[in-house]
């Protein structure tokens, strides 16, 4: 959830960070800090600029040309854009318009890759995008020297809205918001899971092939993450926020190796699950403010946070955001999380026999005026191999929610590229 979307929600959180601060201790040394290499040109979430907002990044990788390799990221309103290695943008798609004046746009949230699904031309590389605008996946196959792409759209013109009856229900807006896709190694088949927008369900969505290389999806079964939780004093707790609203999931990543799904409820922690939705999900680590009692105020549209009873984490402070893998060829590896309210990085064993233990933290820091770090961060994409000249440990790519370009009197968002082995060098210290 980026916190320009939403200032009632960022009043909550920050009053409810604030309240939970008293459990850090006083003591406790500083992270380690990283420091990006390259950044993309700043994106403004006004008229002007296109209402872009940037939101999450996803690394494909050119096996034959790897310093040719991408970055696809969402920017809401603004579609998505492409991006080199040097962070110079090479494509920019809009969003879908309005289907009717009275009707929500399109708006792109969250996106994640398929490596080499089967379509009926042979097989391709897809970038999948949730549209929250209108409650669809759209899909785009990845061509790196295709003139005019390198991302065409092949999304089925026949597919529907995920959560939503009818446009009514899609302009209210709980529709497709985040999103992580898997391919089940044993069927190879492909899927996305997708969350929904103020509430907590999450849905399992089959890719399919379609006619003339087109891509659509299926429904095969959803699950409901709770939305209450009991508290070791017997007493019921939830998070703080409107009265219709339940604490939504949006970061969202599976592990390739197990089909293990980590889902991030925001003001919650991060869940731990299998990826097709079956079993029961357990929370592997929960946010510092879990448990905080808070007042929603209608006039103010803000949260009053109450005593802090104690029973939240130490690691993450909400919202809890951008999750991905970094693998590791011996097996090993983490998951990483952005910890967006204190704009921090958490990093888990990656092994579920090590109970996801947490290893480290870090931030990600600006090394001058023009090159600044990482606030507020949404979303975040790692990849543990070379990446030609540029990066040849490796690539993290983090979104910054408070971008600090040329022109100071707007407000903008952008992404950071930093190499991994930097990363790496702190969390394996």
């Amino acid at each position: 959830m980026t916190t320009r979307q939403s200032l009632r929600a960022a009043t909550c959180v920050l009053g409810l960070v604030m309240a939970a601060a008293a459990t850090v201790p006083a003591e406790a040394a500083p992270l380690p800090q990283v420091h990006p290499r390259a950044e993309t040109a700043a994106l403004y979430d006004d008229e002007a600029g296109g209402n872009a907002n940037a939101d999450d990044p996803a690394i494909w990788r050119n096996a034959a040309s790897p310093d040719r390799s991408l970055v696809v990221a969402t920017a809401k309103e603004g579609g998505l854009r492409v991006y080199d290695l040097d962070a110079r943008e090479v494509q920019s798609i809009p969003a879908p318009a309005s289907p009717g004046a009275d009707d929500a746009p399109g708006r792109f949230n969250n996106v994640d890759l398929v490596r080499g699904m089967r379509l009926s031309g042979g097989r391709a590389d897809l970038a999948v995008v949730s549209d929250r605008g209108s409650d669809r996946l759209r899909i785009y196959r990845i061509d790196r020297d295709r003139p005019g792409g390198p991302l065409t759209d092949v999304t089925d013109p026949a597919a529907r809205p995920v959560f939503s009856a009818d446009q009514a229900e899609v302009n209210d807006q709980r529709t497709v918001y985040g999103l992580a896709t898997w391919t089940d190694r044993a069927t190879g088949k492909a899927y996305a899971l997708v969350s929904r927008r103020n509430e907590t369900r999450l849905a399992l969505l089959e890719l399919t092939a379609g006619p003339r290389g087109t891509v659509g999806y299926r429904t095969v079964r959803t699950l409901d993450l709770p939305s209450s939780f009991r508290l070791p004093d017997g007493t019921s707790w939830s998070p703080c926020g409107e009265p219709d609203e339940r604490p939504q999931v949006e970061g969202m990543v599976v592990d390739p190796a197990d089909g293990t799904l980590y889902a991030g409820q925001e003001d919650v922690g991060i869940w731990r699950l299998r990826a097709d939705l079956t079993g029961k999900p357990r929370l592997m680590d929960k946010v510092r403010e879990y448990g905080v009692p808070g007042t929603y105020d209608e006039e103010t549209g803000e949260c009053a946070p109450g005593a802090d009873p104690g029973h939240g984490g130490e690691h993450l402070s909400a919202d809890v955001e951008g999750l991905t893998i970094l693998t590791e060829r011996d097996g090993d590896g983490y998951l990483l999380a952005s910890s967006q309210g204190d704009d921090t990085f958490a990093a888990y064993d990656r092994e579920r026999a090590e109970d996801n233990e947490y290893e480290a933290g870090f931030r990600v820091t600006g090394v001058s005026e023009t090159l600044d770090g990482s606030e507020a961060c949404d979303g975040a994409a790692v990849l543990n191999a070379p990446l030609g000249s540029r990066y040849p440990n490796g690539l993290l790519v983090v979104q910054d929610g408070q971008e600090t370009p040329a022109d100071g009197d707007r407000e903008s968002t952008g992404f950071k590229f930093v190499d991994l082995g930097d990363v790496l060098d702190v969390i394996d210290d």
